[in-house]
């Protein structure tokens, strides 16, 4: 049946019911511009979804030598032809009248056009000669989580064995560098356990810290359509906000923020004290176990709820579903790693999985969940600071296999300390060590902590700032040389999503102007360096992205993410194949640790460990005395309260977020008409019962402020737990006057009020958890706030507010047809 259907009303559109165990039903979405009608589409060249982590795969659309729209791919194993409103919409941004389109440079305080040459002459000038008289330290790289596999693999090269620096970071840094450390600390190597697929055979699903509803809408229609079919699962949703997930939810936990570790300690120690516990495959395939148990044997209910402030008694509930589960899936994302304990709490995940052998199997299995479309690949091709290939930085023998495949001395490639994390590069940039920073397709100016330290470092004289990117963001904005880049569907690569599942995305259309792609500009930048391997012949052999795939293939051979099974040509076509693919496993590997822990043994585990409270880094020695055999680590975390907690002065806890309808910092979806218009500005979420006791109503424009800045917003009172505030962290100041920033008054970035702090394993920033106050500037006058009705950000009265609309819709081919998904659910 064709439908067409409102999918900013209704995001998940209609349900087609399956049962357990059960292939999840097929169903095609597609948008096509007003006027265009399928059979007028010329051409359908294949990619997958660039706004957010899902992957789902999807056909753009061409006539004319332009983007008109995008299609489902049915055939694929991720989504089945499903699309979300990202997918269907975001793609109309690169046809923006102002995209970059030919390279500017600094002179006299301003930006100004230039050639290609005189931008990159000036980039090579200033690294050599940065290179002479302060060495390889002085040049940093802090790159993105929306990249093609080649053009990470291709600067990690050219900025590990060419520069010759240890600070090389990407902006995954931000969102899922917690992801890569629990599964390091647990399984000694990155790479997602479990599979999409799982959703298909779970009887419990438990999504800790994860509204799957908005970053991955896709998987949720998935879970959705599992709960109207037959033995439906389980959820257990743990979130402080009314997250759709929590609605459908057989439990829902709201802890106190900072609370994670002492909740799932909790959960630990009843599921040990109630013997639910799998005996033979801790002793088979883990270590630690006896360690946790007695670390969590006074974690009680009781005493969890002191410190959550959720009922002892669901924390008991909580953990029945769990213990009871025949078939365990958990999700994890940034409401765990966003936190002062995050590796410490999504490694307790991991080991509610270890200790109940909930692992390897259909249904059973652990998702550390990514935040952006490729932040697979940001890992595995060590664009994160990460040696490739999932390579150990302490192991020599590692470094020499990787050296060997770049054809240089091994003392070439830094691996004298751990790599350097995001934030301390920006800390080297502000005391002046760091001299040069090239920033590509991220924008730190809206998306770090503390903007105005940001601001402060990039506004620098000293700091010489290169930014590539494909909009004149508010980064761009401070940068000496600006370089235009071509974005999605405007170049050939891959990418990896969250479970491992690698596409190829064909370009469809040609970027604007002068603009080119990425890989296009490191090759460049490389060539004009002349960087050279060990015989003196040019370290980068590579001049197109299925040269640079093959190139990537030789460097993960024999490493757990081994790509050497695929090529372009089996990608092209048919659906995405899961890594590892190669002569073991040709058809690729649907779920890891079927057979045992595969990469955790000392001689090739990607990492020896960390201490979760410090973060310092184990060593060989005392990795081989744990864990000399190999197994999975089963690690014990006590509760530690957060490092900022509300006073008097600031008396709410503050978190930010994502909404559905938009992507990082709006510069993609804020030119989507149709999910700009679903969410146009900020806004601030308050429980009923704190905005009755402040006098505060919905629509009126509030103050949010904390020890380092604040930012206004109207008022959205909703069902978040009390003493709560949120507030999304899209929103910047490219489409404001300011433009770059705000002016003497507060301003609407949400990281205005964050705080610069991490997690001291995974180095993630702290966006979870912040001390605030709220107060009244102007009443709204029954004005409503511009947040959406049809997500978390629901007000509390639904009448009280216009349910949220779109101006367009999609067309639906379902299979059998379904009821939609009520946008009041």
């Amino acid at each position: 049946m064709d439908a067409s259907v409102d999918r900013i009303a209704y995001p998940w559109g209609g349900r087609t019911p399956y049962s357990r165990d059960e292939p999840w039903p097929e169903r095609v979405d597609m948008y096509l511009e007003d006027g265009v009608e399928p059979a007028q589409v010329e051409r359908w060249l294949q990619t997958a979804s660039l706004l957010h982590s899902d992957g789902d795969a999807m056909d753009i659309a061409v006539l004319d030598g332009r983007m008109v729209g995008v299609r489902g791919r049915v055939e694929d194993r991720v989504n089945r032809g499903r699309l979300g409103p990202k997918d269907l919409f975001g793609w109309q941004a690169g046809a923006s009248a102002d995209r970059l389109t030919t390279p500017l440079v600094r002179e006299d305080g301003r930006l100004v056009a230039c050639d290609w040459d005189t931008a990159m002459e000036r980039v090579v000038a200033r690294s050599r000669q940065l290179l002479a008289e302060r060495g390889p330290g002085s040049i940093g790289f802090y790159t993105t989580g929306q990249f093609f596999l080649e053009e990470y693999y291709t600067l990690a090269v050219l900025a590990r064995a060419g520069i010759g620096t240890n600070h090389l970071d990407g902006n995954t840094r931000l969102c899922t560098a917690t992801a890569g450390e629990a599964l390091k600390e647990s399984f000694g190597s990155d790479g997602q356990p479990g599979s999409y697929d799982d959703i298909d055979h779970a009887d419990v699903i438990a999504l800790f810290g994860h509204n799957i509803a908005e970053t991955q809408p896709v998987q949720w229609m998935r879970i959705l359509d599992r709960l109207e079919g037959g033995e439906p699962p389980r959820l257990l949703c743990v979130d402080p906000r009314p997250t759709r997930v929590a609605r459908r939810a057989a439990v829902h936990l709201a802890p106190r923020l900072g609370t994670n570790v002492a909740l799932l300690n909790a959960l630990l120690h009843e599921i040990i004290r109630t013997g639910r516990v799998d005996r033979d495959y801790i002793e088979a395939y883990t270590v630690g176990f006896e360690e946790l148990a007695a670390r969590v044997q006074e974690c009680t209910p009781q005493w969890a709820a002191g410190v959550c402030d959720v009922p002892a008694a669901r924390i008991g509930e909580a953990a029945e579903l769990v213990g009871t589960a025949e078939r365990l899936l958990s999700t994890v994302l940034q409401g765990v790693y966003q936190s002062h304990q995050a590796t410490a709490a999504a490694v307790q995940v991991n080991n509610l999985h270890l200790i109940r052998g909930m692992l390897g199997r259909p249904g059973a299995g652990v998702l550390q969940m990514n935040g952006q479309p490729t932040a697979q690949n940001t890992r595995e091709c060590g664009a994160n600071g990460d040696l490739p290939g999932f390579r150990n930085w302490q192991n020599d023998s590692h470094v020499a296999d990787l050296a060997k495949v770049w054809n240089v001395d091994p003392r070439t490639i830094p691996h004298y300390a751990p790599p350097t994390p995001a934030m301390q590069m920006f800390r080297y940039a502000e005391q002046g060590s760091i001299r040069m920073l090239w920033i590509s397709g991220t924008n730190p100016a809206v998306s770090l902590p503390e903007l105005s330290r940001i601001r402060s470092i990039l506004g620098q004289d000293r700091l010489f700032t290169v930014v590539q990117d494909v909009f004149l963001t508010e980064t761009a904005q401070l940068a000496d040389v600006v370089l235009p880049a071509a974005t999605w569907g405007e170049k050939t690569g891959t990418f990896t999503n969250a479970d491992r599942t690698v596409h190829l995305s064909d370009k469809a259309v040609e970027p604007p102007g002068e603009a080119k792609p990425d890989l296009a500009i490191f090759l460049d930048y490389a060539a004009r360096m002349d960087f050279r391997d060990k015989d003196g012949g040019p370290l980068i052999t590579w001049h197109d992205p299925e040269a640079a795939f093959e190139a990537w293939k030789r460097c993960s051979a024999g490493r757990p993410c081994d790509y050497t099974g695929l090529t372009y040509g089996r990608l092209r076509g048919a659906s995405g194949i899961q890594w590892p693919c190669n002569e073991q496993a040709p058809g690729g590997t649907q779920r890891l640790y079927t057979e045992g822990i595969s990469w955790a043994h000392p001689d090739l585990c990607e990492s020896y460990g960390k201490d979760l409270v410090t973060g310092a880094t184990d060593d060989v020695v005392e990795y081989r005395s744990l864990n000399p055999d190999g197994k999975a680590v089963i690690k014990a975390a006590a509760y530690l309260p957060p490092h900022e907690t509300p006073d008097e002065r600031y008396p709410f806890q503050l978190t930010t977020g994502r909404t559905l309808y938009h992507f990082h910092t709006r510069t993609k979806t804020a030119r989507a008409p149709q999910l700009n218009a679903a969410a146009p500005d900020v806004w601030v979420e308050a429980s009923a019962a704190d905005a009755t006791a402040l006098a505060l109503e919905e629509g009126d424009l509030v103050e949010v402020s904390t020890p380092r800045g604040a930012l206004r917003g109207r008022l959205r009172v909703t069902a978040i737990r009390p003493g709560l505030l949120f507030v999304p962290f899209h929103y910047g100041y490219w489409d404001t006057a300011g433009g770059s920033g705000p002016d003497d008054t507060p301003g609407r970035a949400a990281n205005e009020t964050t705080i610069t702090d991490w997690d001291p394993a995974s180095k993630q920033p702290l966006f979870k958890t912040a001390a605030a106050a709220l107060h009244l500037v102007e009443r709204g006058d029954g004005r409503p706030a511009p947040a959406p009705t049809t997500t978390a950000s629901a007000p509390a009265r639904p009448d009280a507010v216009p349910a949220t609309r779109g101006g367009a819709s999609a067309l639906t081919a379902e299979a059998g047809g379904a009821d939609r998904e009520e946008a009041t659910e």
